[in-house]
């Protein structure tokens, strides 16, 4: 919690606001000026309610809650009254976060439908309604559940890093982790201030890797408009070892990586980053990888 304030703090003292989720959709849709910071809390622990609720709650810190609805109300996890408590306030908001909570890139397309409906239901049943705002679990998804989020919820946020802006995809949005392991204040200083790498497509569109298609075949194409493409780096976790990515600019803002060798399980990760006239931009992409 210590640790926890003093990244609100750093915020509060910059120049940026925080993000009322509720206004998260008209927002999304316009070009900003200024930047904003959005708190999203996945998974619904107890911790969360004991510790960080009451500090938001005093200071009117907005944030969204990702619940998954299967381990609500058992050990060391939050009961529905209290994210019910925690949903009447009209500084957050409660978003989806599947049923089980597994491991459901690796389930067959019928149990992850399966499992989102069971959730619905109990969305249904317990908050009259089911929530807009998906976050996939552990940020893992195929184009298949990509696809099916798409048809079924306004927007979906994953775990590979990167600042939104109206570009991105509605359904592959990033978000920075922060935790224990990424939660050091040096590095949130510098998330803070990061800007978004902006680009008209990025493929492959199958994130999840298997022998077929791993390597990737990966490519970016940038906005005309971006200057100091030069100066892009990017690093890559491929044979579970993180290092400088052999990368090729082509003069028409196209942007691919050679990479050394597949990426191994669980997860091959890619992040880049520009110093684009003394702001740095970032963005990065996460593959699933399937286990041979």
């Amino acid at each position: 919690m210590d640790i926890f304030k003093k990244h609100l703090e750093i915020v509060k003292n910059s120049k940026y606001n925080f993000l009322n989720p509720n206004e998260f959709d008209s927002k999304f849709k316009t070009s900003k000026s200024e930047k904003e910071v959005l708190i999203t809390i996945d998974d619904a622990f107890e911790s969360f309610y004991n510790e960080a609720w009451p500090y938001l709650r005093d200071n009117k810190i907005p944030f969204i809650l990702f619940v998954s609805t299967e381990p609500v109300g058992n050990k060391g996890y939050m009961t529905w009254d209290q994210i019910r408590e925690i949903d009447a306030a009209d500084f957050s908001l409660i978003g989806h976060h599947s049923h089980s909570h597994e491991y459901l890139i690796e389930e067959t397309e019928e149990n992850f439908i399966l499992d989102i409906k069971t959730a619905n239901k109990i969305f249904e049943q317990e908050l009259n309604y089911i929530p807009s705002l998906f976050s996939y679990p552990f940020g893992e998804y195929s184009k298949f559940m990509r696809d099916y989020i798409s048809q079924n919820f306004k927007y979906a946020f994953g775990q590979h890093s990167g600042v939104i802006d109206l570009n991105k995809n509605k359904f592959e949005l990033p978000r920075f982790p922060i935790n224990e392991k990424y939660g050091e204040l040096k590095r949130f200083k510098s998330i803070i201030n990061y800007y978004p790498l902006e680009y008209k497509s990025l493929s492959p569109s199958e994130k999840h890797l298997t022998i077929n298609n791993n390597p990737p075949n990966f490519k970016v194409e940038f906005f005309k408009e971006q200057k100091n493409l030069t100066n892009i780096t990017c690093y890559s976790n491929e044979g579970d070892k993180w290092d400088k990515s052999k990368t090729n600019l082509l003069s028409n803002q196209i942007l691919t990586i050679e990479f050394r060798e597949p990426f191994k399980p669980r997860r091959g990760r890619i992040n880049c980053s520009l110093n684009d006239n003394g702001k740095w931009r970032w963005f990065g992409v996460q593959f699933p990888v399937k286990k041979n």
